[in-house]
């Protein structure tokens, strides 16, 4: 007999909920999130065991664990509750979405090949914050001393005497710490950028994708091990919504007080916008893409022209630039999908 789990993970805890085959919940628990605790709790559920879980910290390494011993697993993009927030509600309400086939937006987690270069772009990412962070301390400490530094210019090795001669001696010593720790960063993140590369350029598909105007091979080396496969998403608009590059409309309302003390009620407003629901990596890339595209390419390029056109229109700049995020998105999948290097002159079906 068929059993649904819905799993709903954090750091510390799990909350599991199970429901049968006609939508009767059978029971719920928490658990501390430990592979051997989960597998322990699954082996006493009798049946044939089907799993949701939603995208998240944990979902990569829970799918790993936790496939041997389902039939299914399923791994969706994380929604938002209505109402109050409930891990058990969450839990029964992914059980009951498996169970019913109501799941729209499954994410691909059996990674494979791609395991590798998905630690190293998160490694790579880690050193880029660490260099981030401290070069704002850098500047912050010019700062508290009424230095301007506007721009680059603080950081080069080359420039770093004429700096420092500007700061108060008793603060250089401080200075001369940030800057060797920038220096010790830097050569991590070198390191860490070669090995993502080196990585991701084994694949055939990332020289392909990096012909895309706008990407290059850092965002190609990003958008691979989360993407995996192309052909999950049934067209263009699903991928969108995965991006985080989807329309949606949205209803909202207020209550307000009326002259007899009463609440009321005001007319439901209806606004138009991104879709909240997303990863957020993605939508990084593609969004880095267009601002690369629109600043960089030259006017023969047919985004760039489309990004011109938008804006001859009267499209509103912010605008015109998600929108060529969206046709960089879907040129990607496109060109994933047939595995063919990037050509100006195709019409691809972007919008």
């Amino acid at each position: 007999m068929d059993r649904y789990i819905g799993l709903d993970a954090h750091s510390s805890s799990c909350t599991v909920a199970v429901v049968g085959p006609s939508g009767r919940r059978l029971q719920s628990q928490v658990l501390e999130t430990n592979a051997k605790v989960l597998i322990d709790f699954l082996k006493t559920i009798p049946g044939t065991l089907h799993l949701c879980l939603e995208e998240g910290t944990h979902s990569h390494w829970l799918y790993e664990v936790l496939s041997p011993h389902v039939k299914e697993l399923v791994v969706v993009a994380v929604g938002r509750s209505a109402g109050s927030k409930s891990d058990e509600r969450d839990a029964f309400g992914l059980a009951e979405a498996l169970r019913v086939g109501a799941i729209r937006t499954r994410v691909y987690k059996g990674l494979g090949e791609w395991e590798q270069l998905r630690e190293l772009t998160r490694a790579h990412a880690m050193v880029v914050s660490d260099s981030v962070r401290v070069q704002n301390r850098i500047k912050s400490l010019y700062r508290s001393r009424g230095i301007s530094t506007a721009g680059k210019d603080v950081y080069r090795s080359s420039s770093r005497e004429t700096w420092l001669d500007k700061l108060p001696e008793k603060v250089r010593p401080l200075a001369q710490i940030l800057y060797a720790e920038l220096d010790a960063v830097r050569t991590l993140q070198q390191r860490a950028e070669k090995e993502m590369l080196d990585e991701s350029h084994r694949h055939r598909i990332s020289r392909i994708l990096e012909t895309c105007p706008g990407l290059g091979p850092i965002r190609v080396a990003q958008l691979l091990p989360v993407v995996v496969m192309p052909y999950r998403f049934t067209n263009k608009r699903a991928f969108w919504a995965y991006v985080g590059l989807g329309i949606v409309t949205r209803s909202s309302s207020d209550w307000v007080r009326t002259q007899d003390g009463t609440w009321a009620r005001l007319p439901v407003q209806q606004t138009r916008g991104l879709n909240r629901n997303h990863n957020h990596t993605l939508k990084q890339v593609f969004k880095g893409a267009a601002t690369t595209v629109i600043q960089k390419s030259q006017e023969e390029e047919p985004i760039y022209r489309h990004y011109q056109q938008l804006l001859d229109g009267g499209t509103k700049p912010n605008l015109a630039k998600l929108t060529v995020a969206r046709q960089i998105a879907s040129i990607v999948l496109s060109m994933w999908r047939s595995e063919e290097v990037y050509n100006p002159t195709k019409l691809y079906k972007t919008a």
